[in-house]
């Protein structure tokens, strides 16, 4: 197949990009840069069947010409982090919604497969433990930002849906839970890799709030192995699947096992989230994932743990001084 990647220079996008070309597929990937790096695709460069574009999502005349001949097009470009989230509120929503509407539109008058990465911001406040795709959703006040991002997600996932039932385009909505592996950033406050630098340099330990807060974090290549599935299920067209990890742990918890991990001297850290957000900041006790939909339907099975992701985390993060030399990209 022939796959268009919109964000494919960010973390889970280019970690996508090498998944479908192992997998024998041509890939073309369009990133703007601004959250995503070169650096994420570079291994790429020399790969047959693969192609790097810088541009933008709005640009619907590249759009059109980047998705001329393609089967598919996993939508992955958005704003992320809630630092830039908190930081940028404007550019949010219209990367996220603007830029969406953009990408369903050029998808639809051609017919093409297309996949859109939503989140688990999408659950709000819910108390209803684990997360179910069916789920009642309840967001916050519309003056907290976090909710804002939260909604702009959801409009994603409404217009996709929209243009599914009105104009027959075959798309699948995915639910992304706390994504970890290699080369994430922790520029936009990514909480793991933040974690693990902060002991690798002695530093403290950073908690937000008492750390009594729960995430399940789930490996990259879980994500894109369950991501990549999609091609093989027709069935899924028109859904939405939560993809993710139902290992659940506290924060704080989290925080211990990095320090062991790394053998850190380093402190643990308790920030105020109104020190590190701002005021008004709201966040989720609990976010746990019901996955039996993408099990059933797309035989997903997270098969790597947190002390796979610690590791891989810690031996990457260790190894990221060494700079490979860069490439030359095609569209800019």
């Amino acid at each position: 197949m022939r796959i268009l990647i919109t964000g494919g220079a960010g973390f889970i996008g280019s970690h996508l990009a090498e998944h479908l070309l192992r997998s024998g597929h041509e890939v073309l990937v369009l990133d703007d840069l601004s959250s995503g790096s070169l650096l994420n695709v570079e291994r790429l460069s020399a790969a047959p069947g693969f192609a790097f574009h810088r541009g933008s999502i709005f640009d619907a005349e590249l759009v059109s010409a980047l998705l001329a001949g393609c089967d598919t097009v996993y939508h992955m470009a958005a704003a992320v982090g809630v630092k830039r989230i908190l930081q940028q509120p404007v550019q949010t929503l219209h990367t996220n919604v603007l830029g969406t509407e953009n990408l369903l539109r050029v998808a639809a008058t051609r017919g093409i497969r297309t996949v859109v990465a939503s989140s688990s911001e999408v659950y709000g406040k819910s108390m209803q433990v684990p997360f179910r795709e069916d789920d009642d959703l309840l967001l916050g006040p519309a003056h907290v930002v976090r909710w804002g991002y939260a909604c702009s997600k959801l409009m994603d996932e409404f217009m996709a849906l929209a243009y599914h039932r009105q104009m027959g385009l075959p798309v699948t909505v995915v639910r992304l839970f706390n994504t970890v592996g290699a080369r994430q950033s922790s520029r936009y406050g990514m909480v793991l890799p933040t974690m693990v630098r902060q002991a690798l340099r002695g530093e403290d330990v950073t908690v937000h709030g008492d750390g009594g807060q729960t995430r399940c974090f789930t490996h990259v290549s879980d994500i894109t192995e369950g991501l990549a599935a999609l091609l093989e299920s027709p069935a899924s067209i028109g859904g939405i699947y939560n993809l993710g990890s139902t290992e659940e742990i506290t924060i704080l918890a989290l925080a211990e096992r990095v320090l062991r991990a790394t053998d850190s001297v380093s402190s643990i850290l308790f920030v105020p989230y109104q020190q590190a957000y701002g005021p008004g900041y709201e966040d989720m006790p609990r976010r746990v994932p019901d996955i039996s939909r993408a099990q059933h339907d797309l035989g997903f099975v997270p098969r790597r743990n947190l002390e796979n992701i610690l590791a891989d985390i810690i031996a990457y993060e260790r190894a990221s001084s060494v700079l490979a030399a860069p490439f030359r990209a095609t569209g800019d």
